[in-house]
């Protein structure tokens, strides 16, 4: 038997049928926002604001606190609620003007002259008695701008504090504004107010002791933003909760409707930001349950064939062929590598790797994994020189192992490719290097089971798609993708959640550390000059890496073909200098690479077209110009490209001492540890390269703020989709719903490869 609130009162059913029962109504966060003036309605279009529900979920950026009028302090941005004593408007001598409307307003500590240009309506929108929320800064010449206005019912405060001089204003001891009780009338005056920005905005019922400020646009004020979140506050009670009540009580979480609130109108210190990560906690749980999704659907949806025969092929290519022994890190990997290929559910697994940890022995090791069971394997690179340089390690570190390898680019002249394609046809090619070549329709493999992605970020969806669609009939290739930057592991579950994670972290023994300094000054340009001849004359090289190919009259950067001219005929005119970037023809790039990596170069003046894949272990010295240019992750690759042989080497960063960026640099050599400073400073950016640093994936969560929050939504994503795949569990029905409001038939789709 039901019973009253907090009683054992048996409720009989005539008072059950008598209590008040509000059901959300979430239909009516789908209404339209109505909004006066086709400014507000462009604005709201450009903020994304269409509809009641859009307008809730647009949080505020900051919170400012509200003041009495002789509290305010000269430049300060700041919100007063006051009453209209007068309103007039009176005309313009100028053509064309409106007339203006001037008005009188006061709160408890003072009073003020307000006047609106072009508005002249206002008169009968706000006669005397009228309260009005005004928002604005105090110029510190007896006027106050005022950037957005709005009506309200909140009473006009008297000063919270002893007030403090204002432009305009006699002191606070010498002047009735510090006594509560003085009237309006009595108070000195603030000066005339100068409506830059009007707005008209609907009422608004309260005002707390800080006022939230909204991102905003021209045509829509932050102070109109606020009026329309207070008019449409009975609406927080029409928004859906998707979590399981038992969920969200285990994660310590506010409902959806009381969060939203709480980010809007927070009651007391704290309630914003655990508003806030109630939100963040939905769009990362929604990002990981799409993941896991495509995740299994991939995995039941598609078959590879089984790698999961033995064979003394790979074991004494990696007892006898390599160079130097595995490191812990690699071993693993390969481990977990022969766990996926043994089956027939596709592999999908991402490796990352500090620089230089050796991700191209287990790429080549997944590869010929392949090759030992009669099948093929491809490596896609992004560019032709890292395809190039991938192709020769490749053949570095096979040996004398008798397996037929080729390389194909869009250089690769039309003979040769005819020949590569004739056996990539009938199986009698086992491995294939190349670039979006790859992926022509013209290009056919009797049988690919192994594929191997080279910095996957710079492949679109569809390139990595068709090179996947390549498999035998049904087939689809295990997939192992690479990525040459350290991710942070918060980017690598939102971005990456989808797919299994190895990481390198461990060097391979003998490799020597790599010093690094910021320079800056002509002096210090000299000693590294001198630095560089040194270890010339010891038989070692250099690169020098400059931002631009050209000289820019808009950008001031040293250029490389520049800089190659004048340190050939200048500080390096004893020495044998190369010239390589990107503008540059195939062939050119090949002979001055190779020209370099042999030795007969002893400096390579270049772009960052060396960024990745260069591999010359007798260069112990980088110089990089206008360091400043360049984003941390790219700066630690290039600074990857030395340190590689016996010697000690030197990377010298020419750039403004200052910059944030350049110091983590210098002080930092651990790939990871700059990847979470770079999330840091950057904030939410892509910084695997897919998105620019201003685009946020989420529109509540923030990293690194929330790791933790993503752990515990990537745990649990993992846990519904494990335990209820298709989420048609009751409990689950509400999260369905929000996942296909937020992703569409993408939830669903296979994994992208």
């Amino acid at each position: 038997m039901p019973t009253a609130f907090a009683t054992a009162t048996p409720l009989d059913p005539d008072e059950l049928l008598a209590a008040p029962v509000r059901w959300p109504l979430p239909e009516r966060l789908r209404r339209p926002l109505k909004l006066d003036g086709a400014k507000a309605v462009q604005g709201a279009e450009s903020l994304g604001l269409a509809t009641v529900g859009d307008l809730l979920e647009h949080l505020p950026r900051d919170r400012r606190e509200a003041r009495t009028i002789a509290d305010l302090m000269v430049g300060e941005t700041a919100t007063v609620v006051v009453e209209v004593k007068q309103i007039a408007a009176r005309a313009v001598r100028r053509r064309g003007m409106r007339p203006l409307v001037e008005a009188t307003v006061a709160d408890a500590s003072g009073s003020l002259r307000v006047t609106f240009f072009n508005q002249p309506w206002l008169v009968g929108r706000y006669p005397p008695g009228t309260r009005l929320m005004l928002h604005g800064k105090a110029d510190g010449r007896g006027r106050f701008t005022v950037q957005g206005h709005a009506q309200t019912d909140q009473r006009p405060a008297g000063p919270a504090r002893a007030p403090s001089p204002t432009p305009g204003s006699a002191s606070p001891q010498a002047s009735p504004q510090a006594s509560p009780q003085a009237s309006p009338q009595a108070s000195p005056t603030l000066g005339d107010i100068v409506v830059e920005e009007t707005t008209n905005s609907p009422r608004v019922e309260q005002l707390a002791a800080s006022v939230a400020h909204y991102p905003a646009t021209e045509g829509l004020s932050s102070t109109q933003i606020l009026a329309l979140v207070h008019q449409h506050q009975a609406s927080f009670d029409d928004v859906i909760d998707p979590l399981p009540t038992a969920v969200r009580l285990r994660e310590r979480l506010a409902d959806r409707p009381t969060a939203l609130r709480a980010a809007h109108f927070p009651l007391e210190p704290g309630d914003e930001e655990h508003g806030r990560r109630r939100l963040a906690f939905d769009e990362l749980l929604l990002a990981q349950l799409a993941l896991q999704q495509r995740r299994r659907n991939r995995r039941t949806a598609s078959c590879a064939p089984a790698l999961n025969e033995t064979s003394d092929f790979t074991s004494r290519w990696l007892s006898s062929g390599l160079p130097f022994p595995l490191t812990g890190d690699q071993q693993a990997a390969l481990t977990a590598i022969d766990a996926d290929l043994a089956g027939e559910q596709p592999m999908q697994r991402l490796l990352m790797g500090e620089v230089g940890s050796g991700k191209t022995v287990v790429a080549l090791y997944t590869m010929l994994r392949a090759v030992e069971h009669d099948l093929q394997a491809a490596l896609m690179a992004p560019t032709e020189t890292l395809a190039e340089q991938h192709f020769a390690t490749i053949q570095n570190l096979l040996g004398a192992e008798p397996i037929r390898a080729g390389l194909l680019t869009g250089s690769t002249p039309a003979r040769r490719r005819a020949d590569l394609l004739a056996k990539l046809a009938t199986g009698e090619l086992s491995m294939i290097v190349g670039t979006h070549a790859l992926i022509e329709e013209t290009v056919e493999f009797n049988r690919l089971a192994v594929v191997v992605v080279d910095e996957q970020h710079r492949f679109g969806v569809s390139q990595r798609a068709a090179l996947d669609r390549k498999g035998r009939g049904k087939e689809s290739p295990h997939v192992l993708h690479m990525t040459a930057t350290p991710i942070p592991r918060t980017l690598a579950l939102s971005r990456h959640g989808d797919l299994d994670h190895t990481t390198l972290r461990e060097l391979p023994r003998g490799r020597q550390p790599i010093a690094t300094h910021l320079c800056a000054s002509e002096a210090e340009r000299e000693r590294a000059y001198a630095r560089i001849r040194d270890e010339l004359a010891q038989g070692r090289q250099a690169f020098v890496v400059c931002p631009l190919v050209e000289e820019s009259e808009t950008l001031q950067a040293r250029a490389a073909v520049a800089e190659f001219e004048r340190l050939r005929t200048g500080p390096f005119k004893e020495h044998k200098l190369v010239l390589m970037h990107g503008q540059m023809k195939p062939g050119d790039k090949q002979e001055a690479m190779a020209a370099f990596a042999s030795g007969a170069a002893e400096v390579l003046v270049a772009t960052t077209v060396i960024e990745v894949g260069i591999d010359v272990p007798n260069a112990t010295v980088m110089l990089v110009e206008d360091a400043d240019r360049y984003g941390i992750s790219q700066l630690h690759q290039l600074r990857g490209r030395i340190g590689r042989g016996e010697h000690a080497s030197l990377c010298l960063l020419f750039g403004r001492k200052d910059a944030v960026r350049l110091q983590a640099l210098e002080r930092e050599s651990d790939g990871f540890a700059l990847a979470e400073i770079d999330l840091q400073l950057r904030g939410q950016g892509e910084l695997a390269g897919t998105r620019q640093s201003g685009e946020a994936m989420f529109r509540f969560a923030e990293f690194p703020r929330d790791n933790e929050l993503m752990e515990r939504a990537h745990r649990y994503g993992r846990e519904v989709i494990d335990s209820d795949p298709d989420l048609t569990q009751p409990e689950h029905t509400l999260l369905a719903d929000a996942l296909a409001a937020v992703y569409g038939d993408e939830a669903r789709a296979p994994i992208r490869a």
